[in-house]
């Protein structure tokens, strides 16, 4: 592969370059004034593992470009670092770690020691940063339980402490809440008896974090710190010298592990994970290459390659369970390729598990963009795993929005290289992420369809689609939740409420809360919009409306506005009003208040603000969709 020079003079080409040549190449991009493509080489630093000097230097350097050049972001967060040990080295590392999310972290550091102080303390520094998100990192030596002889009542004690300051935190401000889990010491003086012994540290501190998991529902993340210790081993997480020396809870070899990890919560709580994986075919799905091996000639299942690659299948596959789309892009004849999902006895994954299958000799930025536009997605919600390391680079360079995993050489690692990836991180699991590879395939089947329509109307009719408009529940809030912190192209105010807005919306008499369900001839399509406005006199003012881009072009916002026609009606409200503020993604509905006849109010530079009489809006909504009273979910399940 050929090299291709950046602005700066640096080489881009292949993937031989290591951190230490991704940091010389951001130094030079820096100096000569060029700080996206800083930025950019700095964004790589992080790829090439966790060694914390890397991570160090190549943070000290963002916060200087960060001086004159703001990065790149899909999100720019505040984060506020509260923690029982010095975090000065994490509150460094966590806006370096952001950047392979496309987020701009802002963080705030609270005093060594002093976390609860500051949650309780109403007119502190903590709550005049304002916080999207507070991250509450905390160390074994926090929890007071004795090594043994615990009580039960101990560890009620101990839940009720951090419950407690999550409560207080909620009560004030609106931010999201990360508690990191304990991380248990390895050296316990009473050895293995410990796991048998009730009331032992070691096993009241395992309690602890079970207990704070189910405590911690949907209102706060837990990161599990005792995982990660275990991932990098605990005499690595665990280094005295830097207590003594620091109190310095976590040891710096392990302190970009943990960064990482806590950035990536962040960006699932925003909605920022990836949303499709496209993999290659010849020695990434199977070992050899079908074109020239043919179906019994290709590694898969017998022997420790094709075993590692069944493996891999599997994984990918429970990655598509709960919601990740599946996608194939390979140069290849099609027939072939076609070949092993078809006939070969070891193949775990299936055609119908992917939602888009293209196979053919054009360049793979082409194809992937072809993905993109198939799946109705952007390229940003891609990611792309390839074995072959040039296609790898072509796609980096060409499709600088797709995010590229370096495979291994090893087929036995690839499981892991994705896994540690952090780019698939859930926040919540809800019925439409196990449905969506067939509501993506329902989609292009629709698109099809909508080709050979002459014309709208026999689409929109062709369709028989019938749509459930109900007021929310606890039931359906976790999917509600999910599309608020997520959806970007049709949302008119792209307002992010977290879970404990929306239940104050759920006990405010006030607000009228609705969510709208799709289903047609080809798929159910599940929960699909929301829509909040608060009654303000007679008037009813939208604070929240917004559909999943699976329902865009289906005329369900007419079916949604009518539900609400008939809500302001019964509450004897004669106007609606709704404010647009623009994005990058919403032009989409720019026009939408104009469109159904709202008449404009009050214009502003980031804003525009409509109104509409009650009277000259028709509550039946859409003529194309059926309102149809749904099953009983919360008894289903």
């Amino acid at each position: 592969m050929s090299e291709q020079r950046t602005s700066s003079g640096g080489r881009i080409g292949g993937e031989g370059r290591d951190a230490a040549a991704c940091l010389k190449l951001a130094n030079d991009s820096h100096r000569s004034g060029n700080g996206p493509a800083a930025i950019g080489w700095l964004k790589r630093v992080t790829q090439f593992g966790d060694d914390f000097v890397s991570w160090q230097s190549a943070a000290s350097l963002l916060a200087r470009v960060r001086e004159t050049h703001t990065p790149p972001a899909k999100r720019t967060v505040k984060v506020a670092l509260l923690g029982s040990y010095t975090t000065a080295q994490m509150a460094s590392l966590l806006p370096l770690a952001a950047l392979a999310f496309d987020m701009d972290l802002e963080v705030y550091e609270g005093p060594y020691g002093a976390y609860r102080q500051e949650i309780i303390n109403s007119i502190g520094p903590l709550y005049e940063a304002d916080p999207d998100f507070v991250v509450i990192a905390v160390h074994e030596g926090e929890v007071a339980f004795p090594q043994i002889g615990g009580k039960p009542e101990d560890l009620d004690a101990e839940l009720s402490r951090w419950t407690s300051l999550w409560d207080i935190l909620k009560q004030r401000v609106s931010a999201r809440i990360i508690q990191h889990n304990i991380a248990i010491r390895p050296d316990s003086p009473i050895g293995h008896v410990a796991a048998s012994l009730e009331g032992s540290r070691y096993r009241m501190l395992q309690d602890l974090n079970s207990r704070l998991g189910l405590e911690a529902g949907e209102r706060v993340a837990i990161l599990d710190c005792e995982r990660l210790a275990s991932l990098i081993g605990k005499r690595r997480w665990f280094d005295d010298r830097y207590w003594y020396f620091s109190k310095q809870g976590v040891s710096l070899e392990a302190l970009p592990l943990l960064v990482r990890h806590t950035a990536a919560l962040i960006a699932a709580e925003l909605g920022l994970t990836r949303k499709c994986v496209v993999v290659d075919l010849d020695n990434t799905l199977w070992g050899g290459v079908i074109g020239e091996d043919d179906l019994s000639g290709i590694r898969l299942g017998d022997g420790p390659h094709g075993e590692a690659f069944v493996a891999f299948q599997e994984y990918l596959l429970e990655l598509k369970r709960r919601g990740i789309l599946l996608a194939v892009c390979s140069k290849n004849n099609e027939m072939d390729a076609r070949l092993p999902f078809e006939r070969h006895p070891d193949m775990r994954i299936k055609l119908d598990d992917v939602a888009v299958f293209l196979a053919n000799w054009a360049p793979k930025p082409e194809n992937l963009t072809t993905i993109a536009e198939r799946l109705n997605i952007g390229l940003d919600a891609l990611v792309f795993v390839d074995d072959d390391p040039v296609e790898r680079e072509i796609v980096r360079l060409s499709l600088p929005e797709v995010a590229v995993i370096r495979l291994p050489d090893d087929p036995a690692y690839y499981v892991r290289a994705v896994s540690e990836s952090l780019l698939f991180e859930a926040r919540l699991f809800t019925q439409e992420d196990a449905q969506r590879t067939e509501q993506y395939r329902a989609r292009a089947q629709i698109a099809e369809l909508e080709s050979s329509a002459s014309t709208l109307e026999e689409f929109y009719t062709s369709l028989e689609m019938r749509a459930e408009i109900a007021p929310i529940d606890g039931f359906h809030l976790p999917r509600v939740v999910q599309l608020i912190g997520k959806t970007n192209q049709f949302n008119l105010t792209t307002r992010r409420h977290s879970r404990a807005t929306v239940e104050a919306f759920l006990a405010d008499q006030e607000y009228v809360h609705l969510y709208l369900k799709l289903r047609d001839r080809f798929a159910d399509h599940g929960l699909v919009g929301v829509l909040i406005a608060r009654r303000i006199g007679d008037l009813l003012d939208i604070d929240t409306w917004l559909l999943s881009c699976r329902a865009i072009g289906r005329t369900a916002e007419a079916a949604m506005l009518g539900g609400l026609v008939v809500e302001a009606q019964m509450r004897g409200c004669t106007r609606l009003r709704g404010t647009y503020i623009p994005t990058t993604k919403n032009a989409v509905v720019s026009d939408l208040f104009s469109r159904f006849g709202f008449r404009l109010v009050e214009e502003q530079a980031r804003k525009t603000v409509w109104e509409c009489d009650v009277a000259a809006l028709d509550p039946s909504g859409s003529q194309f969709i059926e309102r149809v009273v749904g099953r009983d979910d919360a008894e289903v399940a």
